[in-house]
């Protein structure tokens, strides 16, 4: 099972299409999507990546990567 991961997104339009997707919280999360639909796999894609770098650096994860508990994802909806 994954982790499940509540984190603020940036979405900015480009003029030629499509989005580049940040988060305030982590300045090395940096991804881009086509339309809405591929953000959430592409953000996740990205933080996948960012989290095996740091444990590649033996470099501990920043707190806010704590997984939230299943409970609170069933109650919320959040996807």
């Amino acid at each position: 099972m994954k982790n499940i991961y509540k984190l603020p997104l940036i979405l900015e339009p480009q003029t030629e299409g499509g989005y580049t997707i940040t988060c305030p919280l982590l300045p090395n999360l940096i991804t881009e999507a086509d339309t809405l639909e591929e953000v959430i796999p592409n953000v996740s894609d990205a933080l996948e990546a960012l989290i095996e770098a740091y444990q590649d650096l033996n470099q501990p994860l920043p707190s806010i990567l704590k997984p939230i508990a299943d409970q609170t994802i069933q109650k919320s909806g959040i996807c």
